[in-house]
C-alpha cells in the first residue's frame, strides 16, 4: 500500500509532462532547418516576413511529399546529393554573397527562403523593373532551380507572403 500514497503525484506529473509535450508540439519552429535569412534591409516600412514555421503536425503532414520532392532529382539523374534539400544552405550562402556583391538593391528588403533549390524572395522592392533583376540574379547562380517571387512594390499593401506579425 505505501506505494498508492504516491499515486496522485505520479498523476500530476504525468498529466503536466503530457501538457508540456502539446505546448511543444503546438510550438511554430523551422523544423526542417530551412535556410531563412534577411538579404537586405534598406527599405523602411516593409512588413517582415515570416520563415518557414510549422507545428509538429503539420511537419509530420509535410515529411513524406519533402522525402518525395527531395529524392525526386536524385533519382532522375539531375542531382549530386541524395536529396535536393541538401543543396538549400549552400545555395543561400551563394545567394547572400551575390545579393551583397551586385549592390543595385541596397534600397530593398528582402528576405529569401531556400528549400529543395528553389529559392522563395519575399520583401519590398522600389518596382517590378528591381524585382526582376533580383530574381534573374539569383536564378543564374549555380544549383538554383527555380525563383519564386514574392516580393512586392507597395509596403503599405497586403504582403503576397506570410508576415511574422
Amino acid at each position: 500500500m505505501p506505494a498508492l500514497r504516491h499515486l496522485p503525484l505520479l498523476t500530476i506529473l504525468m498529466a503536466c509532462t503530457v501538457a508540456a509535450e502539446s505546448a511543444t508540439d503546438a510550438l511554430r519552429l523551422n523544423r526542417f532547418d530551412d535556410p531563412f535569412v534577411q538579404l537586405t534591409q534598406g527599405l523602411d516600412g516593409c512588413p517582415p516576413a515570416e520563415g518557414p514555421l510549422l507545428t509538429l503536425k503539420e511537419a509530420n503532414a509535410e515529411a513524406h511529399q519533402r522525402a518525395e520532392r527531395g529524392n525526386s532529382c536524385w533519382a532522375a539523374g539531375r542531382c549530386r546529393f541524395s536529396s535536393s534539400f541538401a543543396y538549400d544552405k549552400e545555395i543561400m550562402e551563394r545567394v547572400q554573397k551575390a545579393v551583397a556583391a551586385d549592390g543595385r538593391f541596397g534600397k530593398t528588403t528582402v528576405w529569401a527562403l531556400g528549400q529543395r533549390r528553389w529559392i522563395w524572395l519575399k520583401g519590398c522592392v522600389n518596382s517590378e523593373a528591381e524585382a526582376a533583376a533580383l530574381v534573374q540574379l539569383i536564378g543564374s547562380i549555380d544549383d538554383v532551380q527555380a525563383v519564386l517571387n514574392q516580393l512586392t512594390t507597395d509596403p503599405h499593401a497586403s504582403p503576397p507572403y506570410r508576415t511574422a506579425d
